[in-house]
């Protein structure tokens, strides 16, 4: 029998069900936090593949790696790694278009009212550049630039370079088990073939093994991916589909040779019934399809993407089925879902990632006593359900704002009714070019602006304190900032060259 516990006594077995990026993320994180005071096992069979198609990122996973201690240009080296400016949206608002969610401030703030908010005045009335123009990462990003914002430069627009990566999911998971391993989590090799449940709570008790090992703890961690095993094929937790309004339930993916130049973007090309994402390695590029089965055969998808790639396939086309959505509880019992266990976004902002990140953030800051008190289990879902409706939304913005005729599947999101928040998102903007974030949500200002101007909804109007300053006086300013941002652009070194000095891969 397992020695019963105090209520009030800290959790100090954990047991993690499958690595992968999930896994070991979450292996890495908790072994720094607890510095030995738990033990942390974590079961993983070689015969279960990953996923490993989250290989983009946002800037925030910088603040996770540095939690960890790790060297930015080592784990770049490691993982085969580039750098990450923005993502580049093709085809979207309409055939032939482009604009990039470029990371990082937009312009400079003047006066009373936000930057955008004298853009936008001036856009009106025909005498500024295109909003891009006034964004460093993005003007860098087109010019193949890169480089870290300096710590000794002051009151310029370097300092407003706000980077993330692309890299080897697998090799990253490689990376952190390393890491992990070496501050004491036991990883055990198995198959898991059975869940003990407590016969009176339901709490996971024990994870069994194909080989009769049996491996206990008091918490358990569900990385186990799309299948669930703890939170939804032993707890029956329940799912949220949200498929009626991100319709897309197929992926094909397939890696290829390198293209030059090595581009610090990621580019996702709107398709007839889906999209392709295109995400540049050192050793590789990432390519997928993204795609709605209703509108598009697996087959046709498949051609799509292999008719669209910048080098030679290195492996066969392999396909993913998935229901965007999530879990109607994260936490349920004494099993937390890591990653695809607690539900799934498709990758378009490259969030995927960092939903794991942040589930980890919550589970230490609400990390529990073997007494499971519910209010924290409450709080921990409420947060959880807050940030994953709010990514949603996000995402939901892309496919609904499009002025695409060319096939049936954009005129049907574009037609679609979308959640009550959002709409009213779309409504507030509409007016005066307004945008309110709310909470701590992802998503800030700048990004719902870079969408939805870069998915030609145009306000009616702008905030009428912009109205404070002359025109002349704010066409002066807004070429100030255009000029000195091209300037800080050329004096970047190129992408690859910086790669090359800092932090290249063995070949």
């Amino acid at each position: 029998m397992d020695a019963p516990q105090t209520p009030h006594t800290m959790v100090r077995r954990i047991v993690i069900a499958g690595g992968g990026t999930a896994g070991w993320m979450a292996a890495a994180a908790l072994s720094k936090v607890l510095r030995g005071k738990a033990q942390i096992t974590l079961v993983e069979s070689e015969e279960i593949g990953t996923v490993g198609v989250g290989e983009a990122t946002i800037p925030m996973l910088r603040l996770f790696n540095n939690v960890l201690g790790l060297d930015e240009d080592e784990f770049i080296r490691e993982t085969q790694g580039s750098f990450k400016l923005g993502i580049e949206f093709v085809n979207w608002g309409r055939l032939g278009s482009r604009y990039m969610h470029a990371f990082g401030p937009i312009g400079q703030d003047l006066w009373t009212v936000p930057f955008h908010q004298y853009w936008l005045k001036m856009h009106l009335a025909g005498q500024a550049q295109p909003l891009g123009e006034y964004a460093i990462t993005r003007v860098a990003a087109l010019r193949n630039r890169f480089m870290r914002a300096p710590a000794d430069v002051q009151n310029s627009p370097l300092n407003d370079i706000a980077h993330a990566f692309h890299f080897d999911a697998g090799l990253y998971a490689n990376y952190l088990r390393r890491h992990a391993e070496g501050r004491g989590v036991l990883r055990v090799e198995g198959r898991i073939d059975q869940v003990q449940q407590h016969p009176q709570t339901g709490h996971v008790q024990a994870l069994v093994l194909a080989d009769g090992q049996r491996i206990a703890g008091e918490l358990f961690l569900d990385c186990s991916g799309f299948r669930g095993l703890l939170i939804e094929q032993t707890l029956h937790t329940g799912y949220e589909d949200w498929t009626h309004w991100l319709p897309c339930d197929r992926a094909v993916a397939v890696p290829c040779t390198s293209a030059q130049p090595l581009t610090p973007y990621t580019r996702s090309t709107a398709h007839r019934a889906g999209w392709q994402w295109r995400i540049p390695l050192q050793h590789r590029t990432g390519n997928g399809h993204v795609f709605c089965s209703q509108h598009i055969s697996e087959d046709e998808a498949t051609a799509v993407l292999l008719g669209n790639l910048d080098g030679e396939p290195l492996a066969e086309p392999r396909t993913l089925r998935f229901a965007t959505g999530m879990r109607k509880q994260g936490w349920n019992r004494n099993v937390v879902a890591i990653g695809l266990a607690s539900g799934f976004m498709e990758p378009l902002e490259s969030t995927s990632i960092h939903l794991i990140q942040t589930a980890i953030a919550r589970l230490i800051e609400f990390f529990p006593t073997t007494g499971f008190d519910q209010a924290d289990i409450d709080e921990y879902n409420r947060q959880s359900r807050f940030e994953y409706e709010r990514i949603r939304d996000f995402i939901i913005l892309h496919y609904h704002l499009n002025q695409r005729t060319d096939s049936p599947f954009w005129v049907a999101c574009r037609e679609m009714a979308v959640p009550d928040g959002l709409r009213a998102r779309l409504q507030l903007f509409q007016t005066h070019g307004r945008i309110v974030r709310e909470n701590n949500e992802l998503f800030a200002e700048m990004a719902w602006l870079q969408v939805m101007i870069g998915q030609h909804l145009q306000p009616r109007g702008y905030h009428p304190l912009a109205d404070s300053l002359d025109e002349a006086d704010i066409a002066e300013y807004l070429r100030g900032v255009h000029d000195l941002i091209g300037r800080c652009a050329d004096v970047m070194p190129d992408h690859a060259s910086f790669i090359a000095q800092h932090c290249a891969a063995a070949r």
